[in-house]
Order: structure tokens, then C-alpha cells, then sequence
């Protein structure tokens, strides 16, 4: 879960596993797989900086998971 800030400036929280969609235009709109949509005062990347910092906090051991050394920069092959 992230917590996102609504225009009217009244936080709430979203299960960032269900975003389908970041956009800007120019307000921020996170869209889910549900088809609900969020107009959010953060822009674009602070919303991905929040769910990759989730995430992380989720798997912290991810780098074990690669085969990676602690510490070692981790980079995703194409």
C-alpha cells in the first residue's frame, strides 16, 4: 500500500499492486485494473519512487533472489 494525497489534500491509501496506469495530463491519474481512477497531487514519479520504495521494503532480499551480492547494483536484462 502507498499513500497518495487527493487534490482536496485528504491523503488515502491504494494497493499499488492494482495500478495500471501513471499519467500526467497535467494532473496525476493512477488508474487500476478495477477501471477506478485517482486524481492525485503527486506527479508521476514520486508515485513510481513510492511504489518501488514499497516494494522494496516488500522483497529486501531480492538481490539474494538474482544471485547478486548484498549491496551489488542489480540490472534487469532485457
Amino acid at each position: 500500500m502507498i499513500k497518495l494525497t487527493r487534490l482536496n489534500g485528504i491523503a488515502f491509501v491504494i494497493n499499488c499492486d492494482l495500478i495500471e496506469s501513471v499519467e500526467a495530463t497535467p494532473d496525476t491519474i493512477v488508474a487500476l485494473t478495477s477501471n477506478q481512477r485517482y486524481v492525485v497531487q503527486e506527479s508521476v514519479d514520486e508515485v513510481i519512487e513510492r511504489v518501488a520504495a514499497f516494494k522494496r521494503r516488500c522483497h529486501p532480499d531480492v538481490r539474494l533472489i538474482l544471485g547478486a551480492a548484498p549491496g551489488a547494483a542489480v540490472v534487469a536484462e532485457a
